[in-house]
């Protein structure tokens, strides 16, 4: 009875003993497993964060060419095309401008009010003050009023070298007012040729990398073809301003010229019904 008591009581120590030490691994493992998630957590933090941080970064780009201004990009797209080829565009921008700027302020100079210039030599002649009539015609700017004077100047050697003069001084200031255009029309043609050449110039370069490379990389031909088509962009772009100009003045010598032949008719007729 002993033996079996001694017995039962060692199987009940080591019973306990298993229950113990199972309880001791699994609290083991509930505060393993808050660890380790914490852990992960926190190598999975920066994989997180480092997203965030390349949006952030692309956004202070974007802001900052957003904000750029527009005499900023330009500089920029004029070193990318390269000064040896974008400077010719340059001068020709500066000089077909400058011209426009000369024609646009001389051809504003010549405008006259015809009407009123006809009244004032009308009422001159009609009291045969042809010198007043002169005298009004030399304070007065303007093609219109040159030409009136040139026959009036004349008026004594009759009405028919009074006509040939008002004719071949019309041509004459008619020439005045075209002066200058062919240059206009020059530096028009020549931006974008420059431009092209600047393309072409820079599309063989672009194929020298290619041939060097070994290899066509989309990196080396995108970067030669947009460095190749600014000189053309930029050519477009000073033939497009000179001829919108160009056509403007066109348009005001037209006017100036109809109100020449205009207002020769009338100042014909006032001297014919006069002398």
């Amino acid at each position: 009875m002993k033996k079996v008591i001694a017995f039962m009581s060692i199987v009940g120590l080591l019973t306990f003993a298993n229950f113990n030490s199972a309880m001791a691994q699994d609290n083991t493992a509930e505060a393993t497993e808050p660890a380790a998630v914490e852990q992960a957590d926190e190598q999975a933090a920066p994989e997180a964060v480092a997203p965030e941080a390349e949006t952030t970064e692309a956004e202070a780009v974007a802001e900052e060419e957003a904000t750029k201004s527009f005499h900023q990009v330009l500089k920029e797209k004029y070193i990318q095309g390269g000064a040896g080829w974008m400077t010719p565009v340059l001068l020709c921008l500066i000089f077909g401008m400058a011209l426009v700027i000369e024609r646009v302020l001389y051809l504003n100079m010549a405008s006259t009010n015809v009407n009123k210039l006809l009244e004032g030599i009308e009422d001159f002649v009609k009291k045969g003050n042809y010198e007043g009539a002169k005298e009004l015609c030399r304070n007065t700017r303007g093609p219109v009023a040159s030409i009136f004077y040139q026959g009036l100047d004349r008026v004594n050697e009759g009405l028919e070298n009074v006509e040939k003069a008002v004719t071949s001084y019309g041509g004459v200031q008619m020439a005045r007012l075209e002066s200058n255009l062919t240059w206009i029309s020059l530096f028009i043609a020549l931006a974008p040729s420059f431009g092209f050449l600047g393309t072409v110039v820079g599309m063989v370069q672009a194929f020298d990398d290619i041939e060097a490379a070994g290899d066509i990389s989309p990196t080396v031909v995108a970067g030669g073809m947009k460095v190749a088509l600014l000189t053309t962009v930029f050519g477009l772009i000073v033939a497009i301003i000179l001829q919108i100009f160009y056509n403007y003045i066109l348009t005001k010598i037209e006017s100036l010229v109809a109100q020449m032949e205009d207002g020769s008719i009338s100042f014909m007729d006032i001297l014919v019904k006069n002398k």
